[in-house]
């Protein structure tokens, strides 16, 4: 068992069927497997630890139950990219991998970056999220569909014309179940109203707000920006001063984000105005546009938190 330490750091390794464990500083490992009698024999060694963090890698989903496992268990834990952790690993000169040193790479990684526990989406958030990611793929089928049938013809042109029109009923059930998962929770219900009283703003970026940026109401608006991958990053060295540019972030927010200031660039008053003011100034289409990004994104985040509608007036 491992023993109580203080300010300990867990990294966690996740696969399809163990969980790999280290504890830092105490320098201990030791693999349980990936499911429910697994879970409770990390329950059973985690207890004795005063646990700084426990870090898990975003692993296409297989982290899901053990993140919320020790989240429901009221155990700090904490999501990370894991291509933070793989530069991590390369910068300290470990260049192996195995399950076991992936475990310890993790662990110390959230100690010398003083990780701090991260909000771990709830089973009916994680639905409404898995229901999204559905949708994005539904449409981006569509799409795909839609640039084959020119090229098409005869037996095959048909073909795709019955797959468009059975991927657009997909969508409309997708988009009907998610609507009837938002009614279910006054708090998710009232958050929607606040997000699509925004001019610009539509269920697509409503509910992705609510499934994918809880953080959105306990956030800096600095903060926000880097975390949704809007922020302008520097580029210097020395005398030179490169281009600033946005990086990282949570991709399927700024997509949803994007899209919604199309639309609000051109019928949000305080949006529209913001990027008029930007394209007459000499700034890139595109530049203007992620200005707006940030501009939108602090007009939601003022709404959520203040709990009333939106008016057409500055944010500050």
């Amino acid at each position: 068992m491992l023993p109580e330490q203080n300010e300990s750091y867990v990294g966690i390794d996740v696969s399809q069927d163990f969980l790999d464990i280290h504890v830092v500083p105490e320098e201990r490992s030791c693999r349980v497997a990936n499911d429910e009698v697994g879970l409770a024999a990390l329950m059973d060694l985690l207890r004795p630890l005063r646990v700084n963090c426990v870090v898990l890698e975003a692993t296409g989903k297989l982290e899901g139950a053990a993140a919320a496992a020790l989240s429901d268990a009221n155990v700090p834990v904490a999501v990370v990219n894991p291509r933070q952790v793989r530069d991590f690993a390369r910068a300290t000169g470990q260049l192996a991998k195995t399950d076991a040193i992936d475990a310890r790479i993790i662990a110390l990684f959230g100690r010398a970056v003083a990780i701090e526990p991260r909000p771990v989406k709830d089973e009916d958030a994680r639905q409404i999220s898995d229901l999204l990611a559905r949708r994005r793929q539904i449409t981006r089928m569509i799409a795909e569909e839609k640039n084959r049938l020119p090229r098409a013809s005869g037996r095959a042109r048909s073909d795709i014309k019955a797959h468009i029109q059975w991927l657009e009923k997909r969508l409309k059930r997708v988009d009907a179940e998610l609507d009837a998962d938002i009614k279910k929770s006054p708090v998710w219900r009232e958050q929607d109203a606040l997000f699509q009283s925004i001019k610009g703003v539509g269920p697509v970026l409503s509910r992705t707000l609510i499934a994918g940026l809880p953080e959105i109401q306990s956030l800096s608006r600095r903060a926000l920006a880097k975390l949704v991958g809007v922020a302008p990053l520097n580029c210097d060295s020395g005398r030179m001063r490169g281009r600033r540019r946005i990086w990282g972030g949570r991709a399927h927010v700024r997509v949803a984000l994007y899209m919604a200031v199309v639309s609000a660039s051109q019928w949000n008053p305080v949006v529209k105005a913001y990027y008029e003011k930007l394209i007459a100034s000499g700034k890139p289409r595109k530049v203007a546009l992620v200005a707006c990004m940030r501009k939108l994104l602090n007009i939601l985040r003022a709404v959520v938190r203040s709990g009333v509608p939106w008016e057409a007036r500055p944010v500050s």
